[in-house]
Formats: structure tokens, sequence, C-alpha cells
């Protein structure tokens, strides 16, 4: 479970540019939910991944992961428990080095390697046959380096690698955003197969209505550092894409949204 408690985040704070990007955002997540987090440019949510993965501290607020404090954490000690995926398909991996390296580092992520991280013969096989069940064709090919690898390609092993360890928490930041149509409906096909067969613990950013209203049991809207929309059970079932949309065009109309912004949507959210 992670446990977000009024957690705060004021950017430049006291300067012309201030940014108050996250304003008492409290949040309990239960183990193994899905939950989709929306928003305009600017709403926190990518801040809010931020915060959990402990990117920045928040400056005031709580994060417990699994009854665990972790508030006052680097990143770095968080990494053992936290799976995260980025925007960029080139983020996350070592791109001189083969595929089969980067899923043994990935195995390793969080712990101390030593000198001893190289694939043995079995895990090897395992990871083999963990390639093979994405459907891609790249388990002949873990010996190639995986910067050879196109931008889906990249960002589906990405995925895989993240959930190696059986993360308490997977962190899903705009993951297919940089992705070709083709490729992001490849990988957010593997996201859902992943998450669902692992029962993985995620939390997914995405500009997509689509993905917004048919991944996940749960979707937070989010708007000007706070939650504004919680949908969950029954509720987060039955919505669509032009749903989303409405209720973006009732945050605008309550004048929570200034016209600029308004004026965004239609572009963004198709």
């Amino acid at each position: 479970m992670l446990e977000i408690e009024q957690i705060a985040k004021t950017f430049h704070a006291g300067t012309p540019n201030e940014v108050r990007a996250l304003q008492g955002v409290d949040l309990k997540i239960e183990n193994g939910s899905f939950v989709i987090v929306i928003g305009t440019n600017g709403s926190g949510k990518s801040t809010l991944l931020n915060a959990v993965a402990g990117s920045f501290l928040v400056d005031t607020g709580r994060l417990r992961l699994k009854g665990q404090e972790i508030t006052r954490w680097p990143e770095h000690r968080r990494a053992k428990y936290i799976g995260r995926v980025f925007q960029n398909p080139f983020s996350g991996t070592a791109p001189s080095m083969t595929i089969a390296e980067n899923l043994a580092l990935a195995a390793k992520r969080g712990r101390r390697r030593g000198l001893g991280w190289a694939l043995s013969s079995s895990s090897r096989s395992d990871l083999n046959e963990r390639v093979r069940a994405m459907g891609l064709g790249l388990e002949n090919r873990l010996d190639n380096a995986i910067g050879s690898l196109s931008g889906g390609q990249r960002q589906s092993l990405t995925l895989l690698m993240a959930g190696l360890i059986m993360p308490d928490l997977l962190l899903l930041d705009e993951h297919t955003a940089a992705l070709d149509p083709k490729s992001a409906d490849q990988v957010i096909r593997l996201t859902d197969e992943i998450v669902r067969r692992d029962k993985l613990t995620t939390m997914m950013v995405t500009h997509s209505m689509q993905q917004a209203a048919h991944l996940g049991d749960r979707l937070i809207m989010m708007v000007r550092g706070k939650v504004m929309y919680d949908f969950q059970g029954a509720e987060k079932k039955r919505l669509t894409p032009q749903d989303l949309l409405d209720r973006f065009e009732d945050i605008r109309r309550s004048d929570k949204l200034d016209e600029t912004v308004a004026s965004m949507l239609e572009r963004q959210y198709v």
C-alpha cells in the first residue's frame, strides 16, 4: 500500500517564478491497484510521481510504502522497492550494453552488485522466456546492444526491466508519449498484461483519454497541484473518453482553469 498524506511542493519559493506544484495531495493506494493519473500540463501529475520516486523531497507531508516511512529517503534507496518507466525510451537503460546485460542489471536494482552481476545460465534461460513472452521476437537478440532497438522495442524491454524484481510500486510516467501509435498500442498491451499478471501496484500518468478511460481500476484527475476527481470501482468502469473531456470542461466553466488552458484541451486530449 502507498500512503500519501498532505504532501506539498513549491519550486522557486519566494521568487517571481514560484510554482506551487503540489498542494496538499492526500491519497491511499491499495496493493494491486492500477491507478491512472491525468491532468493538463502543469497540473502536478508528473510532479506527484517524482515526489513518490524521490526525485526531490517534499516540503511538507508524509509518504509511506507498505507501512514504511520513506518521506526523507533519497531516490536510490527507494529504487529497491519502486520500479519506473520514463517517457523517453532511451532513459533507464545503458544503450551500449546488450539486452541481456541491461536485464541483468535490472534484476539487481537496489541491491549490492559487486563484480558478480553477470547472468548465470539459469537466469539467462529465465529472462529468455520472459522476453519471448512479449512476442517481439527479441529472444534471439539478447546479445545485441539495446541502443540498436526501435523506441517501441526499447520501451517494452524497459517495462519488463522495471517489473523484474516485482517492485512494491511501479511508476509509469507518460511511457508511450514519445512512441508512434502502433508502438504505443504494443507497449500499452504489455503494460496491462504485466500489471494484471503480476498484480503490481501501479501509478500511470498519461495524456491519452483512451488509455485513461480503458485502463486501470482507479483514475485521479489533477488540477493545479490538487486532486480534483477520484474515480473508483463501478464509476471508473463506466467512464468514457468523452466523460473525461466533459469533466475538464466543467472545471473550465467553474473558473478553475483559465481560457488559455481550456483551449489546449481539445488539442491535447484526442
